[in-house]
């Protein structure tokens, strides 16, 4: 970790097969969305985190959460969106703890939590990768071509109606 963390940084943590998520929240601790699997060293049992319906918000020691894993700081959507007064984040997280919440893997994971806890945006990278991962193997090479070729097709009449109305 080279970067050390502040109240309100979104720390990305390396488990085997997916990144778990968490808010920094001053201290040494962090506040995560934690399904009944997500344990740190659990392996590839914390893969099982994927069929729960519910997890617990819990406020934990970074370096207890992170365990002998990899982490660092985050911000992964500070270009694009504005993030939320750290005062807010924080009283808006420990507000959180310790209730249950839905846990979906698509639409409401920890990932999820903690970007719309900093942007008030929930959101997953994770999610994205591997739906456009499973779009591109299902399309295959043919696919992808025709995907290009529409993009660049509307891209291209999009900017001819651009210069066209000035």
């Amino acid at each position: 970790m080279s970067v050390k963390p502040k109240a309100g940084d979104l720390i990305e943590i390396f488990r085997p097969m997916y990144q778990h998520w968490a808010i920094y929240v001053g201290d040494g601790y962090v506040i995560h969305l934690v399904p009944p699997y997500e344990v740190a060293n659990a392996g590839a049992n914390s893969v099982m985190s994927v069929f729960c319906e519910m997890a617990v918000v819990k406020k934990e020691k970074l370096l207890l959460v992170v365990g002998t894993d990899k982490y660092k700081v985050n911000n992964l959507l500070d270009d694009t969106y504005e993030p939320r007064e750290v005062s807010e984040i924080l009283k808006h997280a420990h507000s959180l703890v310790d209730q249950k919440k839905t846990y979906n893997l698509a639409t409401a994971n920890c990932e999820h939590f903690v970007t719309d806890l900093r942007y008030g945006k929930p959101t997953s990278r994770q999610v994205r990768q591997v739906a456009s991962a499973a779009a591109l193997g299902v399309l295959g090479v043919v696919g992808v071509v025709g995907v290009v070729a529409v993009t660049v097709a509307l891209f291209s009449d999009s900017e001819k109606e651009k210069r066209n109305k000035y």
